[in-house]
Order: structure tokens, then sequence, then C-alpha cells
């Protein structure tokens, strides 16, 4: 007996014939499909205390129920006392089911815990296809617990698409279901 992610199973029977009909895909291969969820989250106090970083890989394990891997810095910055080489934040890359579960649980339980939530941006695509948020807290999610917090740090997701424009993408991430904000407010 094999798994399939709820949000899987509602991209194939919802989301790929409503963009087929909306877009004018000939083929079922046309519809643009999420590749994978990025998220990375800096620590700028990392370069003072070594700790952060291993906390900001543990949490964002947590969260994404994947190993998350340390970031080095690649250039040399004085005024931030920051060497080349120094880990100074924590990344994630989500595919396939993962990647499905992480985005039910962004969806259904933690942007609804966002302190004044009216929803996302739409502005913030890259012109290729693909849209990137931020979230200020990483609290929101349930897996961390506020007790074991030290600091509270956001971080940047990433979601990658096959879409060739920018509004087949937002078509996609509306019908996957992100909460956008309403275009005429």
């Amino acid at each position: 007996m094999s798994y399939t992610p709820r949000l899987r199973t509602k991209y194939q029977e919802e989301v790929v014939p409503a963009l087929q009909e909306q877009f004018q895909y000939k083929s079922v291969m046309q519809v643009p499909r999420l590749v994978k969820i990025c998220i990375n989250q800096g620590v700028g106090q990392g370069t003072q205390d070594k700790k952060l970083v291993d906390n900001a890989v543990e949490e964002l394990s947590l969260i994404t129920g994947q190993r998350a891997v340390k970031t080095k810095a690649k250039k040399s910055v004085s005024n931030f006392k920051l060497r080349e080489g120094m880990y100074i934040g924590a990344r994630v890359t989500l595919r396939d089911r993962q990647m499905f579960e992480f985005l039910d649980r962004l969806i259904a339980v933690a942007l609804p815990r966002v302190r004044d939530f009216r929803g996302i941006n739409d502005k913030s695509f890259d012109g290729r296809g693909n849209y990137t948020m931020g979230i200020k807290e990483q609290i929101v999610f349930p897996e961390i617990d506020l007790d074991k917090v030290s600091n509270i740090t956001g971080m940047d997701i990433t979601f990658v698409t096959t879409a060739n424009t920018d509004a087949e993408a937002l078509a996609l991430l509306k019908g996957m279901g992100l909460p956008f904000k309403n275009q005429n407010n």
C-alpha cells in the first residue's frame, strides 16, 4: 500500500484540468508543475555564536522533516566580521513527497498562525515562473517548541515550478491552495 500526499492528488485531479482549460494546453505534459521547494534561513549572529547556526539546522530539520545543511559565506565582509568559509545559515531542498507534505502544512497550519495575516504577496515572482516568500518567525510552525527557541529568525521559501510565465505559476500556486492577497484591495 503506497501513500500519496493530499496535495499531489489535488494537483492531479483538480489543478491539471483547470490549468489545461485556462491556458489551452494541448498536452498534459505542458501543464506547469511544482518541482521543488527550497528553504533558506540566514543567521546574522552566526559569526559570533556558532551554536546559533546549529540551532537553525535543527529547527529547519524539524520543520521540513529532512536534514538541513549549513551554508558557508562565499565572500569575506570586514564590516560584518565575516570571513570566507564561515557558517552563516542553513538550507534544505524538498522534492516529491516531502515537498507536498511541507506545502500542505505551510498552507493549512503555519500561514494561518502568522500575526495579522491577510494573504501572501503576489508580486514576488522572478519572471521565470518561480515564487519566493519570506516568513518573519520560525515559531509559526507547530513543530518548533517555544521553550527551546533562543532567538527568533525568519526564512525564505522558494517555490520552483516548470511554468514559463509568472501568470502560469500564479495560477498553479493558487490552484494548489496558497492564499494570495486579493488584487482589488
